[in-house]
């Protein structure tokens, strides 16, 4: 699995979210843009990261930086669960993990004792010009945000 760097061009991407809306990179072009990539939407750790998303967006948005999730999830799940929960941003469904393998997050994973392909949680910074300023590659959901917080305060 490659992995991205700071300093890099940010993958170029178009998914459709929730509500079947066409997203792209290039739409973000003059934000900063957190993405950030979860297994699997309305499970425990998916909604701790994305409620966490969410209730910091209000912050986010007052420093100049969006939002999406990513995860392999069809529309209708990823609908369901920003139903569920109110979230307010993109929820990208990559059902072919085309975006995951450009940003290296799609790799294997293990869970009791059995093998499997997914989502590795991670999380990109990406800048006004759409370059890679920020990577966490294995991020914990509780610290996705603050690590944001973190980057865009320095």
């Amino acid at each position: 699995m490659a992995t991205l760097t700071a300093g890099v061009t940010a993958p170029a991407f178009e998914l459709v979210d929730q509500n079947g809306e066409l997203v792209t990179l290039a739409g973000f072009k003059g934000r900063k843009l957190l993405i950030y990539f979860y297994p699997k939407a309305n499970t425990p750790g998916c909604t701790i990261q994305s409620c966490a998303v969410s209730e910091a967006l209000p912050d986010l948005d007052a420093a100049g930086v969006a939002a999406v999730g990513v995860s392999p999830d069809t529309p209708s799940a990823q609908k369901k669960f920003d139903d569920k929960y109110t979230l307010g941003f993109p929820l990208l469904c990559d059902t072919e993990h085309v975006m995951a393998e450009a940003y290296g997050v799609w790799g294997e994973k293990s869970m009791y004792g059995k093998t499997h392909m997914g989502i590795v949680r991670s999380a990109f910074l990406v800048d006004e010009k759409g370059m890679i300023q920020d990577v966490w590659y294995k991020v914990s959901p509780k610290d996705t945000v603050p690590n944001v917080q973190k980057a865009i305060q320095e």
